[in-house]
């Protein structure tokens, strides 16, 4: 599930809300894989791109995604996994405010059930890359 997290330029293929993402650098330093990424983020005709640091550390199993720039004031997520012999358990956390409170009332309901939504598209994706368990 590590990988599969990890694989952020998929993101457009199953996420919800995600349009498009580009990796612009990405580097590898004392086993940490760190990727500054620009993901275009809409509905209907909404769209909105921001740019964020993915670390994944894979000794640890830990993903932090932090804010860069963009139309949030802040935004954070963690992931972490943890295994489970034929299961893995995942712990995922967020927090956002948009900068501009117009911007919030008008799309923050929808970001808000898009981003619930996460733990299912994931699912769903790990079932499809890694074939569903009966």
């Amino acid at each position: 599930m590590f990988d599969l997290v990890a694989d952020v330029e998929a993101y457009p293929k199953f996420l919800p809300l995600c349009r498009a993402l580009r990796v612009r650098k990405r580097t590898d330093s004392n086993g940490v894989v760190t990727f500054i990424a620009d993901m275009e983020v809409g509905y209907k005709a909404i769209r909105e791109t921001f740019t964020s640091r993915v670390a994944c550390e894979r000794d640890s199993l830990k993903i932090l995604v932090e804010y860069i720039d963009g139309p949030f004031k802040f935004l954070e997520n963690r992931w972490s996994f943890q295994d489970r012999g034929e299961a893995c358990q995942v712990e995922f956390h967020i927090a956002y405010e948009f900068k501009s409170r117009a911007l919030g009332l008008l799309v923050g309901g929808m970001f808000d059930a898009a981003f619930r939504k996460f733990v299912d598209a994931f699912e769903k994706r790990a079932d499809a890359v890694y074939g569903v368990r009966g």
